[in-house]
């Protein structure tokens, strides 16, 4: 039976959930390397028993530090485990995929209470409706639950029920060919800073797009594809050392760092013919609420490339931050980041976001 969400937006203890968060980190990569052998190995028996073990430490551990979302989440997928172990379901990568959607959504709910945000875009009451569900399923109808717990939770139908990310032509009718050209070679060059880097732009500029395109094309698209292009073409003008540093960075670094739209701009907007681009790549690091840079603006004072920049640029991060999850889960769990962040970057255009992925991921 459903029960309201509203009452787990409620902290019991916050130094106790401060504890359940480290055990969940500390349980986590045994949970994902354990799914992983099942998908080569369905029947590796001592896979299927760890991984159980693992996840009756974390509904314990919740149930210690009063975290009763934890519980709520975790009781179901135990009884599937459960079931697992004694030979009574069969594993699939459906089942994989479900399982492994709830964790990450318990990691999101925890450090959503953790910063004093609700859980509304997190849509954990259909997660639990639907591990409920699925608990309850026999054989036959578990591929099938899991898919409805997925599209229900994340708007998308997962890739191992058929649909995959499929590039496709963007058409970009546009004039200035010549400066977008040498826009893009200056892009390229950059991605060969880093390996991570590569294909960025093609990326970027393909949701960007789209996303402009399922607005109505509010944005001269030319325009933003030079944006696209030269957003951080300003990281150039730093040392290396401080913008492809892997660990944090000093107050003074990043102070530094805030500077590169700055620069891109600058050069952006000395030539003719693109300062709407200039304008939309100094404020990419604006945020809706304020608490961006370089300007701190907010809403309205913000140009809705710069909005769509922003969404983007922040994807593809938080992408890369969560590739080692796979493909498929570090796209959810970007999107689910994404869209949790309300007061960063404005909710008309993430819906428009939102649309474009559903459609690449359906496509």
């Amino acid at each position: 039976m459903s029960t309201s969400i509203a009452r787990y937006n409620q902290i019991a203890d916050r130094e106790l959930l401060i504890e359940f968060r480290d055990a969940l980190n500390d349980q986590v990569a045994t949970l994902e390397r354990q799914v992983t052998n099942l998908r080569r190995d369905p029947d590796d028996r001592e896979s299927v028993t760890t991984l159980f073990r693992a996840l009756h430490t974390i509904k314990g551990d919740a149930s210690i530090c009063r975290f009763e979302l934890g519980v709520r989440i975790t009781h179901p997928i135990e009884g599937l485990l459960a079931r697992l172990r004694e030979g009574t379901l069969v594993f699939s990568p459906l089942l994989a995929e479900a399982i492994l959607l709830a964790l990450d959504r318990l990691e999101l709910a925890v450090e959503a209470l953790l910063a004093g945000r609700a859980l509304d875009s997190l849509r954990i009451q259909p997660l639990i409706d639907g591990l409920d569900r699925l608990s309850a399923s026999d054989n036959s109808e578990v591929d099938a639950g899991s898919v409805a717990l997925i599209e229900a939770v994340t708007g998308f139908r997962p890739a191992s029920a058929g649909a995959r990310l499929t590039p496709k032509a963007v058409a970009r009718g546009h004039d200035n060919a010549s400066d977008l050209q040498f826009f893009h070679r200056l892009a390229l060059q950059l991605e060969t800073y880093s390996p991570l880097f590569k294909g960025r732009s093609g990326r970027l500029l393909r949701l960007a797009l789209d996303t402009n395109t399922r607005a109505g094309k509010p944005v001269n698209p030319a325009q933003l594809e030079a944006a696209v292009y030269l957003h951080d073409i300003g990281m150039m003008f730093l040392p290396e050392s401080i913008w492809l540093k892997v660990g944090a960075l000093t107050d003074a670094e990043r102070r530094l760092l805030r500077e590169h739209p700055s620069f891109a701009a600058g050069l952006v907007e000395r030539m003719t013919g693109w300062q709407e681009a200039a304008v939309m790549i100094a404020q990419h690091h604006e945020m809706v609420d304020g608490r961006g840079y370089p300007q701190g603006l907010k809403e309205d004072q913000i140009v809705p490339g710069a909005k769509i920049l922003s969404i983007i640029d922040a994807f593809e991060a938080v992408t890369l931050k969560h590739s080692h999850r796979g493909e498929g889960r570090s796209l959810l769990r970007a999107v689910a980041e994404i869209n949790a962040s309300d007061k960063q970057f404005p909710a008309e255009w993430i819906d428009h976001f939102n649309q474009v992925i559903r459609g690449m991921v359906e496509a």
